[in-house]
């Protein structure tokens, strides 16, 4: 597809992006308004001529007041309200996808909690596909429906958030819901990844998580399929034996 094919007809119209660290897209020297502007110019949006109602109708939806908002450049609002604007922008041409980048860093919690509600209201609401990418798995639980595990560059599980949160598959899932440190569990300690990630320059065969995974064995120096566990996909040698082990059962049972 030709780059000016994609501005045309996706680009913020069928996708958008929340890109991480985006408070800082913001032009410091061009107030709120005039910015939103040339997001309708530049894709020939027409809105009776002075854009109004299209940027007071984004700012509303992320509980914005656009009489407030509007005039004021960057440097005149907090982190959560330039955060908004950000997803305001996104929201301009009303897109199919939205893609989030790590959409709270950054933010104090209770910003963290209004952008997700936000978020969760516009999935709700818009019927807008969300995509999330975070490393934080508590501001998640509410907001999507399947969760992609990623390893060292690589999706090693693909399950739904009961799945994830209650029964995950993936030894490195495992650890990494284990990690979440618990508030009503004080004398508890929090329980760490113990060694290092790999060299993505250097990935060597087999399962990336076996320097690490408590439950390695021989099979993890090959490389592991996709297993699918009731609906749910996870890359682990510790499944295909347990699939094997049940087909042996049921030709035994014949």
């Amino acid at each position: 597809m030709q780059e000016k094919e994609f501005d045309e007809v996706y680009r913020w119209k069928e996708i958008a992006m929340i890109f991480q660290g985006s408070m800082n897209t913001l032009d410091p020297v061009f107030s709120i308004e005039n910015q939103m502007k040339e997001i309708l110019k530049a894709h020939k949006i027409k809105d009776g001529g002075t854009y109004d109602s299209t940027i007071k109708k984004a700012l509303a939806a992320v509980g914005l007041d656009p009489e407030k908002v509007t005039k004021r450049y960057p440097h005149e609002l907090s982190g959560g309200m330039k955060q908004r604007v950000v997803i305001a922008n996104s929201l301009l041409l009303e897109p199919s996808i939205l893609i989030a980048d790590e959409p709270t860093t950054a933010l104090d919690v209770i910003s963290q909690s209004q952008i997700i509600a936000l978020l969760k209201k516009m999935k709700d609401t818009k019927k807008m596909g969300i995509i999330i990418i975070t490393h934080d798995l508590s501001l998640i639980p509410s907001l999507v429906d399947k969760v992609v595990i990623m390893y060292a560059g690589q999706a090693v599980e693909i399950s739904d958030i009961k799945t994830i949160l209650n029964s995950p598959l993936h030894p490195y899932t495992q650890a990494l819901i284990k990690s979440i440190p618990r508030i009503n569990s004080v004398k508890k300690p929090i329980q760490f990844i113990l060694g290092n990630t790999p060299n993505l320059l250097n990935i060597k065969q087999g399962c990336r998580f076996r320097d690490r995974c408590p439950q390695a064995f021989g099979m993890c120096e090959k490389d592991p399929p996709d297993i699918d566990i009731e609906g749910n996909l996870v890359k682990c040698w510790l499944y295909e034996n347990k699939i094997k082990l049940q087909k042996t059962k049921q030709i035994s049972d014949i």
